[in-house]
C-alpha cells in the first residue's frame, strides 16, 4: 500500500493496483489455457430427399443402414443382428468396399443412447461417414 502525505496533518493510504492487474492478468492468461475449446460433435451426412415433382430413384442394394429398434434389436439393411455381432458384421461386410459410408435410423421410442452407441459401433469397424436417416426424410419432406 502507498501512502501520501499531506499538508493537511492526516495520512491517507492508497492501495498500489499495479501487482493486482498483474495477477488479475496471469488469472485471465490461465483460464483462456485451460478452458477447452470448442467441442466437436460427430459429423453427420443427412440424406436429401428428391425433389416434389420428381419420381424417387429405386433403392441402391450398397447402401447400408442399421436400423436401432426398442429392446435392443439391431438390424442391418433387413438381417437381424445383435450389439455384439453389429461391429464386425458391418467390419465385414465394408472390408471390401472403397467407400465407407452407411446410415442409421432410429425408431421414435428409441433413447439416444441407443442411437449414438450404433454410431460408436460403427465408427469403431471402419466406416468413416455415418448419415442420419429421420422419419421426415423417409417421407420426402
Amino acid at each position: 500500500m502507498g501512502m501520501s502525505v499531506g499538508g493537511t496533518g492526516s495520512s491517507m493510504s492508497e492501495p498500489n493496483i499495479v501487482p493486482l492487474i498483474d495477477v488479475l492478468l496471469v488469472l485471465i492468461i490461465i483460464f483462456m489455457v485451460i478452458t477447452p475449446r470448442t467441442p466437436s460433435g460427430l459429423n453427420a451426412l443427412v440424406p436429401q430427399p428428391p425433389p416434389p415433382n420428381e419420381k424417387q430413384p429405386p433403392p441402391d442394394n450398397t447402401t447400408v443402414v442399421v436400423q436401432v429398434m426398442p429392446r435392443g434389436v439391431v438390424m442391418i439393411n433387413q438381417d437381424q443382428s445383435s450389439w455384439g455381432q453389429l461391429g464386425p458384421s458391418l467390419t465385414n461386410i465394408f472390408k471390401q468396399r472403397a467407400d465407407k459410408i452407411a446410415f442409421v435410423k432410429g425408431e421414435d421410442s428409441v433413447e439416444f443412447g441407443d442411437i449414438a452407441r450404433a454410431i460408436d459401433i460403427m465408427r469403431g469397424a471402419g466406416i468413416e461417414h455415418v448419415g442420419l436417416i429421420t422419419a421426415k426424410i423417409e417421407a420426402g419432406q
